[in-house]
């Protein structure tokens, strides 16, 4: 039984070869690929921690300015004498309340001359519904309206809403601002900025080419180059221990630092790319490995199947030819290496020596065969010569002179048969007629007692048969199944087989005696028969001749037959093999 391809590839020497070079390359391949991937994070983790420090330092600075500003809010609150009067209502004491409102703007202005980092400071009075604002900002009027009509609408929206301890986000006409407010009584003291103006230090960032520094909301909603982030697929997500990854193709690391003064975040995003120039020594021997590895193993398999794996197969093959019995295969001598061309001239010449070898011992074995034979037809001779003399000297005896001269007769014919069969085959007409005239002497032996019938098609009476084959079979049921207490019959019938390989033809003995005894048909069916010692001589000698002459396309077969008797099956090739055919 041939093994499944995939075992039979299993255990080939290709795949042991290969899994041996793999089970070396992989693993180094691998601690490469490893190595770089480590090196990528170890330089990854020092820039992120780098910008995250350089970060910390701008926020630092960041919310130390806008401490400035809380500090002079404050000040400004509760130091101020004319932040009193813009608790109460104008119409209470006008002058009072317009000179304070000069005073307070004179106030405003000299603070915003020194700090350049908010845009504007105010004061509002909302019992007055009144905004004090000194800006430095806006090249135009409307520029300025524009900017107070914001600051007027946050206050009359979120003025008592908002966390009057930390900065605040408002966004307005598509622009975030920052703002303060210091609450006192039913007065306002705020700043004001653009979150812009904070972006401006952040330029000198070294975030690569194509990185940059952004704030975003306490949401993580970005406040500037919220189209930049959506085309390059960034989501802000930040991971407060270390660096976060987005973007497509996860190509950019993403620090941030949250503000301690305000509800917001100052991000920066770093390509990847920019990281990976870090490393350009490492990435270029990385690259150079692995397109050597590459390189290495296209010349190892050509190498391999050049030298080594070519003339395997071709050895292979021609043992596979081998086995099927071809001893003419021979391997072709090509250039290869030395080991392989001694194995193949090796080869071939041991070939030649079992072929020569073999047709010796054949033709000893069919000279041995010929002359087994010859015995085994001899053997049959006398066996019923004897016979025959004991049937003449009974009929002598009664002196019935008619049937005597009608058994000489048969008896003549029956040894001219025997004496003239030389050959390891006749036809079996003539088998069937000698068969038929042996049953004559016995029926006229057996008088009232047996009969016979000889029936065959007359298109296979040409067929080829070991003489003596059908008689000595039918010799052996007269033996075995004639008594005197009952009158028998014999049939010999010839029909064509069914379900043989090779066109056979099979011939049925059949008698109406008792049968065989089970313990004999066992015998015979098992065929545990010893012709040296003279059990079932005939039977042994007709399947010894079978097997010699047929090789096993030939057989005999025993059973009884209900309501009948014993019955023998003689199956024969109707094309006897050559003399020499193997």
């Amino acid at each position: 039984m041939r093994m499944p391809w995939s075992r039979t590839f299993l255990h080939s020497l290709t795949f042991k070869l290969f899994a041996c070079f793999f089970l070396i390359i992989v693993p180094l391949v691998s601690i490469l690929v490893i190595s770089n991937h480590y090196s990528v994070q170890v330089v990854r983790n020092q820039v992120a921690q780098s910008n995250q420090n350089l970060l910390s330092l701008y926020m630092g600075q960041i919310d130390r300015n806008l401490e400035d500003v809380d500090n002079y809010l404050f000040d400004l609150s509760e130091r101020n004498t004319d932040m009193t009067t813009m608790n109460f209502p104008e119409s209470d004491d006008d002058n009072n309340y317009l000179l304070a409102r000069l005073r307070l703007f004179d106030t405003l202005n000299s603070a915003l001359s020194y700090n350049d980092v908010v845009d504007l400071l105010f004061v509002y009075s909302k019992p007055n519904h009144d905004l004090i604002m000194a800006q430095d900002f806006g090249e135009s009027y409307e520029e300025r309206e524009q900017v107070r009509t914001e600051v007027i609408r946050m206050l009359e929206e979120q003025a008592d809403e908002v966390d009057y301890a930390q900065w605040n986000i408002w966004q307005g006409n598509g622009t975030y601002y920052l703002f303060h407010l210091v609450k006192t009584g039913n007065a306002y003291a705020g700043a004001w900025f653009n979150i812009q103006r904070l972006m401006l230090p952040l330029k000198y960032i070294d975030l690569g080419n194509d990185g940059t520094a952004l704030f975003a909301t306490n949401e993580l909603v970005p406040m500037s180059n919220a189209s930049w982030l959506e085309k390059e697929g960034i989501k802000l997500a930040l991971n407060p221990n270390t660096y976060s990854i987005s973007g497509n193709a996860d190509s950019y690391l993403m620090m941030g630092e949250a503000s301690s003064r305000g509800d917001f975040f100052l991000v920066a995003l770093v390509p990847d790319s920019a990281i990976l120039e870090k490393l350009p020594n490492l990435q270029r021997l990385f690259w150079a490995i692995s397109a050597a590895a590459a390189v290495f193993l296209l010349f190892f398999l050509f190498v391999m199947r050049r030298v080594f794996l070519l003339p395997v197969k071709r050895m292979i093959k021609a043992m596979r030819k081998l086995r099927d019995g071809n001893l003419d295969i021979r391997i072709p001598q090509v250039r290869t290496s030395l080991e392989f061309e001694l194995m193949n001239d090796t080869f071939n010449r041991m070939i030649g020596e079992i072929r020569d070898l073999k047709i010796h011992v054949y033709e000893e074995q069919l000279s041995h065969q010929r002359a087994e034979l010859k015995h085994l037809q001899l053997q049959i001779k006398p066996h019923f010569f004897l016979n025959s003399l004991n049937i003449v000297y009974n009929l002598a005896t009664v002196q019935d002179y008619k049937l005597i001269q009608e058994m000489t007769k048969c008896l003549v014919a029956y040894f001219r048969f025997m004496f003239k069969s030389n050959s390891y085959f006749v036809p079996l007409h003539e088998e069937l007629k000698h068969t038929a005239n042996y049953l004559r002497i016995q029926e006229l032996r057996f008088p009232g007692v047996l009969s016979y019938r000889v029936e065959a098609p007359d298109s296979l009476t040409e067929a080829g048969i070991p003489p003596l084959s059908i008689q000595t079979l039918v010799e052996n049921a007269i033996q075995h199944a004639v008594n005197m207490d009952r009158p028998i019959e014999i049939t010999v019938r010839v029909q064509t087989s069914e379900g043989t390989i090779v066109p056979s033809y099979d011939v049925h003995i059949e008698d109406t005696g008792e049968g065989f005894p089970e313990h004999v048909l066992q015998e015979l069916q098992q065929q545990r028969w010893d012709g040296e010692n003279g059990e079932h001589v005939g039977i042994w000698n007709v399947d010894r001749r079978l097997k010699l002459l047929y090789k096993g396309k030939a057989g005999l077969a025993f059973a009884n037959i209900p309501g009948k008797g014993a019955g023998i099956r003689l199956t024969i090739p109707v094309h006897p093999p050559e003399q020499g055919e193997s």
